[in-house]
This record gives structure tokens, sequence and C-alpha cells, in this order.
């Protein structure tokens, strides 16, 4: 746990005001306490958890449960009404910013998207639903993606339009 609080610390810069490191702190302590033994300190540290989640949630308004797997270096830019379903998947190096939902497209299909490395989604973005989002990809601000995004795309639109990020690689993305 403080490895990867230490790592998410040089991922803001340093900045221990920052309301992104604040959801990083309290979600890296909800994935530490379920290996917490005896089980009365667990359940201890489960409490805990769930306030500090109300508390940072009511403060910084980013919804960021411990369910979630996120890779190394996750960077919240900017903080308030982002919404992170408990079923999505994050790879290293992500970056997402204010108003972004990654959940469920369905409430019968209990399936979020799975993000790769070095996504960068905008601000306002909606991803939902059963998608894969490729590596190096971007997604445009207020872009509703429901599709799959290939590696070293750009998704942009409503409903996204995938677009090359690179004129060469037009075949790759279409």
């Amino acid at each position: 746990m403080f490895d990867n609080i230490r790592a998410d610390l040089r991922a803001y810069g340093g900045d221990w005001g920052a309301q992104g490191f604040w959801v990083m702190l309290v979600y890296r302590f909800g994935r530490w306490r379920y290996g917490v033994r005896p089980a009365l300190l667990r359940k201890l540290c489960s409490w805990v958890y769930k306030v500090l989640f109300k508390l940072v949630q009511i403060i910084t308004g980013v919804e960021l449960p411990c369910e979630v797997v996120v890779g190394r270096n996750f960077v919240i830019d900017h903080f308030g009404g982002i919404i992170i379903s408990g079923y999505a998947r994050f790879g290293d190096d992500c970056r997402i910013r204010n108003g972004v939902v990654v959940g469920l497209k369905n409430v019968s299909e209990p399936t979020a998207p799975v993000i790769g490395n070095n996504v960068d989604i905008g601000a306002g973005a909606k991803l939902l639903g059963n998608i894969r989002i490729g590596d190096n990809v971007v997604i445009g601000s207020n872009a509703v993606v429901l599709i799959d995004v290939p590696d070293n795309c750009l998704a942009v639109g409503v409903p996204a339009t995938i677009k090359s990020r690179k004129p060469t690689q037009a075949m790759e993305c279409s």
C-alpha cells in the first residue's frame, strides 16, 4: 500500500493538497484493507474506509470504489462529477478529468469498460458498457463511447467515432 501511495504522490507532483491524490489515498487504503487479519480488525478498517470514501466523495465529487482495478500512475486531473463503476478496470498511466463517467450501459448487464495503458479521457466523456479501450488512446471531451476503441486511436463525438491519431494509421482505426 505504501509503495502505491508514494507512486501516486509522485504522479501528482508531490502535491499533498491535490484532491485527486486524496481520492487515490482512500482508494489504496480500501484495497489494502482486504488483506488485514484478524477479521475484527478488517471490519474496523472497512468501517473507516466507508467513512473516508463518503467524506472524499462529498468533498471532491469523485466516486472511485475500491473494487475498481487501477494501474500505476492513475491521475484524476480535475475533480468533480467523476463516477467510476466498481466493474471498471484501468491500465497504467491513465488520466481522467472532471465529469467523466465510466460505467454500465444497462443495469441488467453488470460489465463496465476495460481501459488499457496510457489512456487520456477528456472532460465530460462517458464510457459505457462492455467495451475495451486500447493502449495509447485519447477520448475527446464529451465523447460518448459505446464501442471498442483500438490501440493508438482517438474517439470523439456523440456517439463516438474512431479516428486515427496519426494520418498513417488511418487504416488500423477504421
